[in-house]
């Protein structure tokens, strides 16, 4: 069998399969289905400074290949992650796992990082500046170079660990964010997060979801990744994890072809909360299919 494992900003995974933030809770809860420690580590659910209740209901739509959400960064707050959801999650997860960060702004992020920096289970820290589902925060930083790079700058001063930036494709130019986040001190780089999206009822001639819009995201959006992640990991020279759309061992390759050192799979969990285990089981026989010994040496292979 061909070798799985990957190297994230120092951490050895034992492959590159990522459950992403939003579609995985904090592990626990998958857990019960499965032994998760199978897993190259996974992305909890995005936690802010304080607690949040998200966005009115309803906040998913269906849509052909895919989903809209708008769930608004539902959490308990980062003091009651630390001493409650961790704790939990240390009975049935002995790998560091990725905290996902959001905030509403400088001070905010600043906080919730150096929290969770503190955390012995934590490895990384992703923070993301590209939530479109609220209002006054997330994305609004990470819409322009500026702003994206001092989210990074605040954070790296007050933390230890390797902060991994999730941007948003919502954005005009989106090599310019990540190079612009290098710049600023990020360890790593994390794209693609949700399009913006949109359903219309028909019979009542109004949005679906009461956010109105909200984050597309499944197989629909995969091209769109691929692409991104293509482009920013040949202009960094920072590893990129890759997301979007990712639903299969296939899609996993063409990603670290592309340039992804790991990969998050999202929507799919919410599809069938087994995906990643799948994913990984079936990964060496995909290897063996295309003649790949060593995952390691595909990462920004494609010709």
């Amino acid at each position: 069998m061909g070798k799985m494992s990957v190297n994230l900003l120092g951490i050895e995974l034992d492959n590159p399969v990522i459950p992403a933030s939003g579609t995985f809770g904090f592990g626990y809860e998958f857990a019960e289905i499965y032994d998760i420690n199978i897993l190259g580590t996974f992305s909890f659910k995005g936690t802010t400074k304080d607690p949040r209740f998200g966005n009115p209901t309803p906040r998913i739509a269906e849509c052909p290949n895919g989903m809209i959400n708008a769930v608004g960064l539902q959490n308990p707050g980062v003091e009651n992650v630390i001493s409650e959801e961790l704790p939990k999650l240390k009975n049935c997860f002995n790998k560091p796992v990725m905290a996902n960060v959001s905030g509403f702004s400088i001070d905010e992020y600043v906080y919730t990082c150096e929290r969770l920096d503190k955390c012995e289970q934590v490895g990384w820290l992703e923070v993301n500046i590209s939530c479109p589902n609220v209002h006054g925060g997330g994305m609004a930083f990470g819409t322009s170079p500026e702003g994206a790079a001092e989210v990074v700058r605040a954070v790296k001063a007050v933390t230890t660990k390797p902060i991994i930036v999730k941007l948003s494709p919502n954005v005009t130019d989106i090599v310019a964010i990540a190079k612009a986040c290098e710049a600023a001190g990020a360890d790593g780089i994390s794209l693609i997060n949700t399009l913006l999206g949109m359903r219309i009822d028909l019979r009542t001639k109004k949005p679906v979801i009461a956010n109105k819009m909200g984050g597309f995201s499944g197989p629909a959006i995969f091209p769109v990744a691929v692409r991104m992640v293509y482009q920013v990991s040949h202009a960094v020279n920072i590893p990129v994890i890759g997301m979007g759309g990712v639903s299969s061992a296939e899609d996993v390759i063409e990603m670290m072809l592309a340039g992804a050192t790991a990969v998050q799979v999202g929507a799919a969990n919410l599809v069938d909360p087994l995906a990643c285990k799948k994913i990984i089981e079936d990964l060496p026989r995909v290897m063996e299919k295309y003649g790949i010994d060593n995952l390691k040496d595909i990462i920004g292979g494609v010709q």
